[in-house]
């Protein structure tokens, strides 16, 4: 059965996954990312921002679809965070691209639909982490809400 997935990035490392079609994790997500399987779904969320004092908003970019077993390699691909020092997420999977959103979805108008998020007002909490598993319906609310953009 196919699992979906919301992997949560940085927009710099959003864009490293769509020009190498790979996503990485760092090794304390070793469980988690060995979870995925070849053909699972993955929803890229990129974190909320400020570029040039100005707020970019938290949102899904793209879907992907797990093309490989995890593997690991630690040359210098993602663009490391400075709280996280000298991390180069090795555990890493390749994808191949389902759908890249022209216009992200905004997350935030999603939160009160989202089932697999159960404190609406303090909701970033459920996805503290490098990724995590989605229900269908959460997926299909993601999904849906982009033909109305």
């Amino acid at each position: 059965m196919v699992q979906r997935w919301l992997c949560i990035s940085t927009r710099a490392n959003d864009e490293v996954t769509k020009r190498h079609l790979v996503w990485g994790v760092a090794k304390r997500y070793e469980n988690t990312i060995a979870k995925v399987k070849e053909g699972d779904t993955l929803l890229m969320y990129t974190m909320q921002e400020i570029v040039n004092r100005e707020v970019i908003p938290s949102a899904v970019t793209g879907i992907y679809e797990a093309s490989s077993q995890v593997y690991e390699d630690t040359s210098s691909l993602f663009v490391t965070p400075k709280a996280l020092g000298n991390e180069v997420f090795p555990l890493r999977i390749k994808v191949k691209p389902i759908q890249i959103f022209k216009k992200p979805i905004p997350f935030k108008p999603l939160v009160p639909t989202l089932t697999f998020i159960k404190n609406k007002k303090m909701w970033s909490g459920s996805i503290r982490t490098a990724m995590r598993v989605i229900p269908e319906e959460d997926y299909q609310t993601i999904i849906t809400s982009a033909k109305r953009i």
